[in-house]
């Protein structure tokens, strides 16, 4: 079974070091793609962030950074070359 860890906006802001308010104004709806790296609980207002996707795209993000910004992750783990 594929268990995923869900984060409050607090809780991610602990744990990548950006504030709350970079995430929900700036990463959230850019970055951060609904039903990719978070989900609305029963269709509610509540954001949970899935920690093991938000992971590994920064991993993915972070080896591309040399290569240059023409590499774009892609929300299914794949790059697209620009």
């Amino acid at each position: 079974m594929n268990e995923q860890t869900y984060l409050t906006t607090d809780e991610l802001s602990s744990r990548i070091k950006y504030d709350v308010r970079t995430i929900r104004e700036r990463l959230k709806d850019s970055v951060l793609m609904e039903g990719v790296h978070y989900v609305r609980p029963f269709g509610g207002r509540k954001i949970l962030f899935v920690w093991e996707t938000i992971e590994r795209d920064m991993k993915v993000a972070s080896t591309l950074a040399p290569v240059g910004m023409n590499a774009i992750p892609m929300a299914n783990g794949a790059v697209l070359h620009g």
